[in-house]
């Protein structure tokens, strides 16, 4: 059994180790599919009693589009403390990206038909099993080795403060990602303790170099507060002999966090407290999910479209079509559509007003319409335009925008990703004249976990929840 924080050490060789089976999968699962569905037995007709060179040619290619695909995925990073929910998406991902380019190559150079469709299936089925499997058996096989007390970090928090003692905690909770919490050192201040329930107090800041070099440790966590510099330095300039790696975590918990993330600009250090989610792949994923499914919604609910137009049409004077400024994307105006459902002179007293209850201003007909929200239906031609997406946080008026930002906490974060047609506000019920901060606090939560998994659901779960609701009117 390998000894204590071995496999640590050599981490580059897992590395490398894991990269080499999911090439061996991808090729392998393909084989499997060649015999699974008796392949062999129809070319050995023909005198071929080997697969043949063109599937070979086909395995090959996927192996190296896996090669570029899935570290860009960031699939080989170290998967400690990284979730195995978060670890399957990205590996799905990468296998879907990976046949998409396959077919597309196929499609292009029209040599798809030379390849069994039954293969194609089962290859990417049991490539993708094969996958997930290996993955998930390598986790447990570190979880099961943790659990004996096998591949560890060491780690020592500087700073016993509340800080500290948060980040302790966190990791202390998820004892599967091998960190091991050994104690504090304190910084021998009245803001501290000199004990705490958990962890022991192992000394203080000036007694940390000693510990590092008489036991084994492998990292130190530098714990403390933004004013606290010049002791940081001082921990910082005291552990300058020790080969130890040194963290710092800043304390930035009383910050409004949206997808924040560390990284380095023009050789500086940059932690971004406040982001959109929608930049490199994600934001040509998203768009590749708009198109896609707003063409397709488009298409088939075009009929229907044509019916309504023809009610609006009959049932009042005006156009059929009602455009309004709306705020997108980085406060970004834009003109959104919807079916009109009111007469063209229904604001010219009241002025802007949100839509209530109980309201005459709608006809009869719009009002129907405002029921089942089929007047948003234009708003996929939007999405086609680039200016939505389906999915998203309800676009508002400028003039709401101009009155809300001030009012209420975090709104102009609701404008980091596009405005959509339904959100995870809407078919929780935060619609219509209901609780504006509720709302954004439900379009903050969609945004800090953007996924296209998530928007699926959110899609899904409108058909149940987010057409005919008690506050749409």
């Amino acid at each position: 059994m390998p000894s204590r924080g071995i496999l640590k050490e050599y981490s580059s060789l897992l590395n490398l180790i894991l990269r080499i089976i999911d090439w061996l999968t991808i090729y392998f699962s393909g084989i499997f599919a060649y015999y699974a569905t008796g392949l062999d037995e129809y070319f050995a007709q023909f005198g071929q009693h080997t697969m043949p060179i063109a599937y070979n040619y086909v395995l090959v290619v996927a192996v190296l589009l896996s090669i570029v695909i899935f570290p860009f995925l960031s699939l080989y990073r170290a998967w400690r403390g990284g979730s195995v929910f978060d670890e399957m998406k990205l590996l799905t991902l990468g296998w879907v990206l990976t046949a998409f380019f396959l077919a597309t190559f196929a499609l292009m150079t029209k040599t798809g038909a030379a390849y069994s469709r039954l293969w194609v299936g089962v290859w990417f089925i049991s490539g993708w099993s094969a996958l997930v499997f290996f993955r998930i058996l390598l986790r447990l096989l570190l979880r099961w080795m943790r659990s004996k007390g096998r591949n560890l970090r060491q780690i020592v928090v500087a700073g016993a403060g509340d800080l500290g003692q948060e980040v302790a905690e966190r990791v202390n909770a998820a004892s599967w990602t091998g960190l091991e919490i050994v104690g504090f050192f304190s910084k021998n201040q009245t803001d501290e303790p000199k004990s705490t329930e958990t962890f022991p107090i192992l000394g203080d800041l000036d007694s940390l170099p000693e510990f590092v070099g008489n036991n084994r440790v492998d990292q130190v966590w530098v714990a403390m507060q933004l004013k606290d510099e010049e002791m940081v330095k001082r921990v910082l300039h005291s552990l300058r002999h020790s080969a130890v790696d040194i963290c710092y975590i800043p304390d930035i918990f009383g910050f409004q966090l949206l997808n924040h993330s560390f990284t380095e600009i023009a050789g500086l250090p940059v932690v971004n407290l406040s982001a959109t989610p929608m930049e490199g792949i994600n934001r040509w994923l998203k768009a590749i999910e708009d198109q896609t499914l707003a063409f397709i919604i488009l298409t088939l609910v075009s009929p229907l479209m044509l019916l309504i137009a023809m009610g609006v049409k009959l049932s009042s004077k005006g156009p059929i079509f009602f455009r309004q400024e709306r705020v997108s994307w980085n406060g970004e105006p834009f003109i959104m559509y919807k079916f009109r459902s009111m007469a063209m002179s229904a604001e010219e007293k009241s002025g802007p007003v949100w839509a209530k209850q109980g309201e005459s201003r709608a006809t009869w007909f719009g009002s129907l319409l405002r029921k089942a929200s089929l007047d948003e239906l234009p708003q996929f031609i939007n999405v086609l335009k680039g200016e939505m997406s389906i999915v998203g946080p309800r676009p508002e008026r400028s003039v709401f925008v101009e009155q809300f930002k001030d009012q209420v906490p975090d709104y102009m974060k609701k404008h980091l990703v596009k405005a959509g047609i339904t959100g995870w506000a809407q078919i929780n019920g935060w619609r219509g004249d209901t609780d504006l901060k509720k709302r954004v606090e439900h379009d903050i939560y969609y945004i800090e976990h953007w996924s296209v998994w998530f928007d699926l659901k959110i899609i899904m779960l409108t058909f149940f929840k987010g057409f005919v609701h008690r506050n749409a009117y």
